[in-house]
């Protein structure tokens, strides 16, 4: 939800006198819908909290901004300090406060990651959030470069690198793929390798990766003098080119400390209202990967708080890493000590399993690292400031030009699109996007299957889509009155009380779109008159002429070509144009699948599932021949031939999205 404007005076909630308690705890500031704000922690919550209420004037702008928004102040006790960083983490992660100093990627760095849950391993590149069962390494500044790695290194480590579905193709047609003939893969799939063999190449892989590598450099070079004193030179020259391809491996990370620490170095480049971080993961003593973000501070908190902030959010999840030792290294090198210094090493230590040390390098490798380090988060954040304020006063001049447009009483900074999809009247489906401060937020998106409409109506579907959606709201918004009068009649809580969770319909958008013209702005109309609704502005972008109407106008609203706001409104109707076309080829690509196979005796929902699932689409399933089909596990020769049949006598063709003429082949 957009940032309450209301502001209130901080002594309206100041608790009353003595009735905050002087033990260590953490706190939390709400706004006035009940949506946290703010997440402290205290070794004495009175003094703490005692010093929010002082005079506004010699308050932090932030701060000052955050008390005035806020209308409640709420706290919990604990014992120790490690509980009290345990628990502020807890909240920051629940309740996403927005005054909170937040450490997000501002883009998504690849690792390389090694499948050990799976009975043949495979090494992949790939970016995103990290899995149970794979083993990790970086994260890496370029994908090219770690895939070049990867490739030198396959030579030596022939391990399997392929997807599923490629080698379940391979284990059918009885031979390896182009890597398992040029010595890149030991091919497994073809029995070449027993799976015990082939976990030991994985394992020795990950050794090298690991940090373990001039250990095997020596060893190789060993066995390769071995060979050429017995004659084996065919072997020797083998031994030798990976050995030198080991070492082209390991020049791209030149050694940075002689000891062969495992440690992170940290550091921080600050102004008073943003700050960058960066940090170098150095594994065996090699820069093994480098990671940066920037962040806006909202609190008067100084180094030592910030770097306590960032280790809290880096590696509190660690017990959830496949081995926590990869997570949280040995020795962890910051610009300042946090605040909870021995709090927070009791923590980690205790998430890795082992001692872990926070400390300030002063001489030496570690201090001429640290300031290279620095440097780097220096130049970050002057990058990141220069881009920004292009892109906020870009995002700003756009809500301005729709607020003018429209004529709305403020910035619509939440905006809402709706859009319909289907299929000759088949599998109708719509969508919401939703859009704050001009940028998308996708945890908020929302996908709608239309139940109520034969057809392809469109107007009808966008009439049943913004109805179910306010209707939602309304029914949030009651149960969240309904639950904070039971407690202390303050006013509507859009934070469920019992998960903790917010009430994501419950946020009432400032602005509605949807796409289309006068006919779909008229049923979306009806749908909010009907409801109540009458403080929400609601236009429509149609894409001929992209033009935007209002309810009950006669004429459209004309931007300018080159108006940011009209680049903003077309951003968010294709972003629930796609988003619509997404959900609907997924739900067509299940009904072809059922509609070409419910003629088939004896095969029932699962096994169609199974059919899809294991050749991946319907045009490779019809490209399959009857000895493949029979191959699926629960399928023999009678059942793959049925299968077949029914395949060939209903041809595939090409489908039509009807609104927007693009042609649908089957996937």
């Amino acid at each position: 939800m957009p940032p309450s404007r209301t502001r209130r005076a901080p002594l309206s909630y100041r608790p009353a006198p003595g009735s905050i308690p002087e033990q260590p705890g953490v706190y939390r500031f709400s706004d006035e819908n009940g949506r946290v704000i703010y997440v402290g922690k205290a070794k004495s919550l009175r003094q703490r909290l005692n010093s929010y209420f002082a005079d506004p004037r010699g308050l932090h702008e932030r701060t000052r901004q955050m008390v005035t928004t806020a209308t409640k102040v709420e706290w919990t006790v604990v014992q120790t300090e490690v509980e009290s960083l345990q628990l502020e983490y807890s909240w920051i992660k629940e309740y996403d406060p927005r005054f909170n100093v937040k450490y997000r990627d501002d883009k998504s760095y690849p690792w390389l990651a090694v499948t050990l849950s799976e009975e043949f391993p495979r090494v992949t590149v790939g970016r995103g959030a990290k899995r149970k069962g794979n083993r990790y390494f970086g994260p890496y500044s370029h994908a090219w470069a770690i895939r070049e790695t990867v490739d030198q290194l396959l030579h030596v480590f022939p391990m399997r690198s392929c997807r599923s579905g490629v080698f379940r193709n391979h284990q059918l047609l009885g031979r390896p793929c182009l890597l398992g003939y040029i010595d890149k893969c030991s091919a497994p799939c073809v029995g070449k390798v027993s799976p015990e063999e082939h976990r030991e190449i994985v394992d020795d892989f990950c050794q090298f990766m690991g940090g373990q590598a001039t250990p095997m450099i020596r060893s190789i070079e060993r066995k390769m003098r071995a060979a050429s004193d017995e004659m084996d030179f065919e072997r020797a020259a083998r031994l030798r080119d990976d050995a030198q391809a080991m070492q082209r491996a390991l020049e791209r990370n030149a050694v940075v400390f002689a000891d062969g620490t495992d440690a992170d170095v940290i550091a921080l480049a600050e102004d008073p209202l943003e700050v960058a971080v960066q940090i170098f993961h150095v594994r065996g003593g090699r820069i093994r990967g480098e990671r940066g973000w920037v962040a806006d501070r909202f609190d008067e908190g100084g180094t030592p708080e910030l770097v306590e902030q960032f280790l809290l959010q880096l590696y509190a999840e660690a017990d959830d890493e496949p081995d926590p030792r990869d997570a949280v290294p040995r020795e962890i090198l910051v610009p300042q000590l946090p605040t909870s210094l021995d709090s927070l090493t009791e923590l980690l230590s205790e998430r890795r399993g082992s001692h872990v040390g926070i400390r300030v390098p002063q001489r030496g490798d570690k201090r001429t690292l640290m300031e290279t380090v620095a440097k780097n988060a220096s130049e970050a954040l002057i990058r990141h400031k220069t881009t920004r304020a292009s892109d906020l006063s870009t995002r700003n001049r756009a809500l301005e030009e729709i607020q003018e447009a429209l004529e709305l009483p403020g910035a619509p900074l939440r905006i809402e699109c709706f859009d319909i999809s289907n299929l000759q009247g088949t599998e109708v489906v719509a969508s919401m996007v939703v859009f704050e401060d001009g940028m998308p937020r996708k945890s908020e998106y929302r996908r709608f299957v239309i139940r109520g409409v034969e057809g392809q109506n469109d107007v009808a579907s966008m009439h049943e889509v913004i109805t179910r959606r306010f209707r939602r709201m309304i029914d949030d918004r009651r149960a969240a009155t309904t639950a904070t009068d039971g407690a202390d009649g303050e006013g509507p809580l859009l934070i469920d009380p019992d998960t903790g969770a917010p009430r994501r319909f419950a946020y009432v958008p400032q602005l509605v779109v949807v796409d289309g013209g006068p006919p779909q702005v008229a049923a979306a109309a009806q749908a909010m008159d009907e409801l109540g609704v009458d403080d929400v502005a609601l236009c429509g972008l149609a894409k001929r002429l992209e033009e935007v109407w209002l309810p009950d106008s006669e004429v459209p609203v004309i931007l300018p070509r080159t108006s940011e706001g009209l680049y903003l409104l077309q951003r968010v109707r294709d972003e629930a144009h796609r988003f619509a076309i997404t959900h609907h080829r997924g739900r067509r690509s299940k009904s072809m699948v059922e509609s070409v196979l419910d003629q088939v005796p004896g095969l029932g929902e699962v096994r169609r599932r199974t059919l899809l699932n294991h050749f991946g689409s319907l045009r490779k399933l019809r490209a399959a021949t009857v000895e493949e089909i029979a191959a699926v596990p629960g399928f023999g020769t009678k059942t793959a031939l049925a299968v077949k049949i029914a395949l060939d006598a209903k041809p595939a063709g090409d489908a039509i999205d009807m609104a927007t003429g693009e042609v649908l082949a089957e996937r």
